[in-house]
């Protein structure tokens, strides 16, 4: 059996899994409505701030809407890692890596399924900010593109959670270093608020940071690819990161095999 062919029954076991469960999806969503629906009031009056990118033709739920997709994406993402600690915990991960199943494949099962899942979350995201009076120039190639942002970002932080989880093996462990990172990420962005309007070192930090490449990737693609190049720049920015910590997952799973 293919490697590819593990990663289509493996994600299709981590489907069933999650529909047994459909109020975490639910939950998921619950928060970045909160943020979509109470501080795109509560803030609108921002872009009359002199420098607020896109100033007066960009209301701020359209600002707003692309950091909230990839909050949520993020959010998903990074408990991507229970999974593995579950099958741990059950016996299951050893069986798993005793048998021919590919290290390879059970990762990549776990990045596609949250993939489809923040692309899922994505589209409703965008759907209420639509139906609140939010308008894209982009389009559907703007929310195609929001998409392919959205499953890189997933696979992200879904490969980054699983190494935390084959490497700490404990679940308190992985929700302490999710939070850790995640929070900052959010507001060390322009998720919620234009760079150029905050101290200069966290529009530094903005730059470095691969939740601020989706974002960008998302704001610009939906409000109609006024900057091309910067859109295609970030997106393989953020299938470089992919790359990257999907092998560095990989890796982690032979520590796990080590320390058995």
């Amino acid at each position: 059996m293919s490697a590819v062919t593990q990663a289509a029954l493996l994600t299709g076991r981590q489907a069933r899994q999650g529909a047994r469960i459909p109020v975490f999806m639910v939950m998921n969503l619950l928060q970045p409505m909160i943020w979509l629906l109470l501080f795109g009031q509560l803030f609108r009056s921002v872009i009359e701030i002199p420098g607020f990118a896109g100033g007066a033709d960009v209301s701020y739920l359209e600002y707003l809407t692309p950091g909230v997709v990839m909050m949520t994406a993020m959010g998903g993402a990074a408990w991507a890692g229970t999974t593995f600690v579950q099958d741990m915990e059950r016996g299951v991960m050893d069986r798993f890596l005793a048998s021919p199943t590919s290290r390879g494949a059970l990762l990549a099962a776990t990045m596609a399924w949250y993939s489809l899942v923040g692309c899922g979350q994505a589209l409703v995201v965008v759907g209420v900010a639509w139906l609140g009076g939010a308008r894209f120039p982009g389009g559907g190639a703007g929310v195609l593109v929001t998409l392919v942002a959205v499953a890189l970002l997933s696979c992200l932080f879904a490969a980054l959670s699983g190494a935390v989880a084959l490497l700490t093996r404990q679940q308190e462990a992985l929700i302490g270093v999710s939070q850790l990172l995640t929070i900052p990420l959010m507001f060390l962005s322009s998720a919620v608020m234009d760079p150029a309007l905050a101290p200069d070192w966290i529009a530094d930090v903005a730059r470095y940071n691969p939740f601020d490449w989706a974002v960008v990737v998302a704001r610009d693609a939906l409000q109609g690819f006024a900057d091309p190049g910067t859109v295609w720049l970030h997106l393989g920015l953020l299938a470089a990161a992919v790359g990257v910590m999907g092998a560095l997952a990989s890796l982690a799973f032979r520590a796990y095999r080590r320390a058995l």
